[in-house]
């Protein structure tokens, strides 16, 4: 099974006029990935327009900053007439789908929220634009969680998916249907496969900033030691603002395709620990703890991406190395738990 890399049979039918404003839609403008995009969208001169759903849990504070600037609109990956209002009311020129449950270990307890929300949402998504403005640029945030148990290394935009969770199998579901939408309705459809990705405005439940937020919280004396699960995992981590960078080259072609966004390198979760504890002059074996209840039930072992042709198509080349990445973070919870 390929996945999709072959751009639309029916090619050459995607140029386009430049608007005198270009405006973008975002889904999951309050996530990691939404906070920098819509200040990479802005810099450019877009009207960004974020998708929020209606929940007293939603946190605006990663766009704090830029919240005066954006138009954020209510709406639902689980409802189909919410897009297709923001859609048919807002005109956009482009659509960057990054919302979804995105949380590995989510998704085995939450199974079918994780399929309606991140499978089904995109198919939601791509069809109010090809009710309302087919001609619109589409991108889906799809995910390294896809090929899961890996059958070559480094994994391409050909390698084979064999996702190890409910959420790495939405994420292919995602993928296909977008690449379907592509070669059925001559859409300019298309996805970055995002290798992990972290900042200091990634979420606690994620590895890279548990380990970040504990290394802080140890230093400062507020806590002695952070319980992690398979130490001997490897991922290919890179920074989101630099991720964001290469999603939004994607809709800039002329031709829409799936590209593999990494670093090209793979580290542990060990050598996190080391890098991140090292950082403050910390030993990370003094600290860390090794809790089976951080196991997922189906471990992905080794994920590390060739990001070759997505630096020959778009130019773009990954600006910050996994060291300054974790340190960066280091430091920023220092800051946030110092200034508390």
């Amino acid at each position: 099974m390929s996945t999709g890399l072959a751009d639309s049979p029916r090619g050459g039918r995607y140029k386009r006029s430049m608007p005198s404003t270009r405006r973008a839609v975002v889904t999951g403008i309050t996530g990691q990935d939404g906070s920098y995009l819509a200040e990479l969208l802005l810099a450019r001169g877009y009207d960004v327009v974020g998708v929020v759903r209606r929940s007293s849990t939603v946190s605006f504070e990663r766009i704090a900053h830029i919240q005066d600037r954006l138009t954020l609109v209510p709406g639902d990956l689980l409802d189909q007439g919410s897009l297709v209002s923001i859609i048919a009311e807002h005109r956009p020129t482009e659509v960057y789908n990054l919302a979804a449950q995105s949380f590995v270990m989510t998704s085995f307890s939450q199974p079918v929220l994780t399929g309606d929300v991140t499978a089904l949402g995109a198919v939601r998504v791509l069809e109010s634009l090809r009710q309302i403005d087919p001609e619109v640029r589409f991108y889906q945030a799809s995910s390294s969680e896809m090929f899961g148990k890996v059958v070559e290394v480094p994994q391409t935009e050909r390698t084979p998916f064999h996702p190890r969770s409910p959420y790495g199998v939405a994420k292919a579901y995602a993928h296909w249907i977008t690449v379907n939408y592509r070669e059925s309705y001559d859409m300019f459809a298309t996805s970055g496969i995002l290798f992990n990705h972290g900042s200091p405005r990634r979420g606690l439940e994620f590895v890279e900033r548990k380990v970040s937020h504990a290394v802080a919280r140890i230093k400062l004396g507020l806590d002695r030691e952070v319980r992690l699960g398979n130490l001997e995992a490897r991922r290919d981590w890179g920074s989101a603002a630099d991720y964001v960078d290469a999603m939004w080259r994607m809709l800039q072609l002329d031709e829409p395709g799936d590209y593999v966004v990494a670093s090209g390198e793979t580290h542990s979760i060990r050598e996190l620990c080391e890098v991140a504890f090292g950082h403050v002059g910390l030993d990370w074996t003094d600290h860390v703890v090794q809790d089976p209840r951080f196991y997922r039930p189906a471990e992905v072992d080794l994920l590390v991406g060739d990001p070759k042709r997505a630096t020959a198509a778009l130019g773009w080349q990954p600006t910050t190395g996994f060291e300054d990445l974790v340190c960066s973070m280091v430091d920023a919870d220092l800051a946030r738990l110092a200034a508390a």
